[in-house]
């Protein structure tokens, strides 16, 4: 099993930055991906970003691409995401997954993220 602790969300104004963390604990720590996934109340969930662990290749969701960038630190089992120039579209419970090939196998709880206009 692997546990997945997200932090670093709250309420930011229009414009403003967020960093979140996403840690990883519990078996061997060796992803072949992790990813940001994000909820907006009503809506379905929506991938976000996802980084290859082992090469560092990135992707990102078009509606934040140039704004959000991922990042992972391999020593501390840690994958986070750099929101910049948040919009209040951009608020959701933004959630971390972790995945051992190509398919997310374990989730994080969320952390809330607001972006007040």
């Amino acid at each position: 099993q692997v546990q997945l602790v997200e932090s670093g969300g709250g309420l930011v104004q229009a414009g403003g930055s967020l960093r979140l963390s996403c840690a990883a604990s519990g078996r061997t720590f060796r992803p072949y991906l992790m990813g940001w996934f994000r909820q907006a109340p009503g809506k379905e969930r929506e991938f976000v970003a996802q980084i290859i662990w082992g090469g560092g290749s990135t992707y990102y969701a078009n509606s934040v691409k140039g704004r959000f960038t991922i990042s992972k630190d391999n020593a501390k089992s840690t994958v986070y995401l750099q929101m910049n120039s948040l919009k209040p579209e951009d608020t959701a419970v933004y959630s971390c997954a972790y995945g051992l090939t190509h398919a997310y196998d374990y989730w994080g709880q969320g952390t809330q993220v607001t972006v007040s206009s």
